[in-house]
């Protein structure tokens, strides 16, 4: 039988109709794209398509899209260039005057999210260079709005919460932190009317989503959300890996964080990965034209997975919401069969799933999504992801929920824990 692939959360494969539009950059249109002559230009071209193709998505205006080498640079340079901008203007800035008193500028964002977000946050605390406040989530993996309000303070630049989660897939309510945001914005610039000041660029509150989880599932304008700045990566919507974008708002203060070159409004310096960013283009092509129906066939064969398995396997609980989640994710934790050795004997059968996230594994730590949940350490080490894809069928589905219960019940049997 072919191998089973259900972590499509880690990584997708790359789409047939992505390659065909890939394949001529790696070949015949090898130009540097910021060459003036024909070869250059041909190159470019590329990119202006890819470029539209995500201007579209976000319904934003062209130039407000920059190509990175994926979520983790993009995530750096919004946690880092924003708070760069702000550094240096910081005699514009009210916020400014208020992390002079307090010592340094403010970022909200939440226990639950990526370490792409969580670990550059670290570094700037150590570096003394910012405070950050994590908000925590409910036990369904939800932020709490009022939460993230109640946080914000005079010296706040960021809000930063990502929109799906990549352990749970739970949806958070975005729109409603956006709009909760935007209040604060238009309050702020109440007060400075009355104080006849200007309101500018360095007196807001800026938004940003982590959407890397969510484009193929989820509501992306960023008017609607009333983001500031949006991370995508190809990798996770059957694109190439090693490109992603970052939707920049227009007059979003953001500093580039490295150096060397003039691509991308001198944001985002370095030769363009032409092919790659054709390729993140065509993927978000096929999501533009994307069929609701593909996503009813995902949510149906994952419902199944899970009412199967409840049915097979006692002590088994879904970790998440199950109606404000994507229908790709199924976190499942098994009580008293470990989750590495349940991901292994898997493995071995020719059916890949993982503990959590792709960028976490082998840490012998629980996953910090489901700590933040309340969730024991126990249970959580017993739990498995699941994600399905726009290939995933049937007889896949059926196959898991035949294997796994002989699994969970041999790990039972040896496990020191049973009763």
């Amino acid at each position: 039988m072919q191998k089973i692939y259900l972590d499509h959360s880690a990584t997708t494969p790359l789409d047939s109709q992505v390659l065909k539009k890939m394949q001529p950059y790696l070949t015949d249109i090898f130009g540097n794209a910021s060459s003036v002559h024909s070869f250059g230009q041909g190159a470019m071209k590329g990119v202006d398509w890819a470029r539209e193709q995500l201007s579209q998505l976000f319904g934003c205006k062209f130039k407000e899209i920059i190509f990175t080498s994926g979520a983790t640079e993009s995530n750096n340079l919004v946690l880092q260039g924003l708070l760069a901008a702000f550094r240096k203007n910081n005699e514009q800035s009210a916020a400014a005057k208020a992390a002079a008193d307090k010592g340094k500028f403010h970022i909200i964002t939440s226990q639950i999210e990526h370490p792409a977000i969580l670990e550059p946050c670290q570094e700037l605390v150590k570096q003394g260079l910012a405070e950050v406040t994590y908000v925590g989530v409910n036990k369904l993996g939800l932020v709490n709005l009022p939460e993230i309000k109640k946080a914000i303070k005079a010296n706040t630049i960021l809000v930063s919460i990502m929109y799906v989660n990549n352990e749970v897939g739970t949806i958070q309510p975005i729109k409603e932190i956006g709009r909760m945001i935007e209040k604060v914005n238009k309050e702020r610039s109440k007060k400075y009317e009355t104080e006849n000041k200007k309101f500018g660029v360095f007196d807001r509150v800026y938004f940003h989503i982590d959407a890397v989880q969510a484009v193929n599932y989820c509501e992306m304008r960023a008017d609607f959300l009333k983001a500031d700045l949006m991370t995508i990566s190809g990798h996770k919507i059957y694109g190439p890996k090693g490109v992603g974008a970052l939707y920049i708002r227009e007059n979003t203060p953001l500093k580039s964080v490295t150096f060397g070159g003039h691509q991308e409004y001198n944001v985002r310096p370095g030769t363009y990965n032409v092919a790659g960013i054709v390729g993140l283009g065509a993927a978000v092509e096929l999501v533009n034209n994307q069929s609701p129906i593909t996503n009813d066939q995902i949510l149906k064969l994952r419902n199944k997975l899970i009412a199967c398995l409840k049915k097979k396997i006692p002590n088994i609980q879904l970790n998440g919401d199950l109606e404000n989640r994507v229908p790709s994710n199924a976190n499942i934790s098994f009580k008293n069969a470990e989750g590495e050795s349940m991901l292994l004997m898997l493995d071995l059968e020719d059916i890949a799933v993982s503990t959590g996230s792709a960028c976490a594994s082998g840490s012998l730590e629980p996953s910090h999504v489901l700590r933040a949940m309340g969730i024991p350490a126990d249970i959580c080490h017993a739990s498995l992801r699941f994600t399905l894809g726009k290939g995933t069928t049937k007889k896949e589905i059926d196959k898991v929920i035949e294997i796994l219960p002989k699994i969970v019940a041999r790990l039972r049997q040896m496990s020191p824990l049973k009763k």
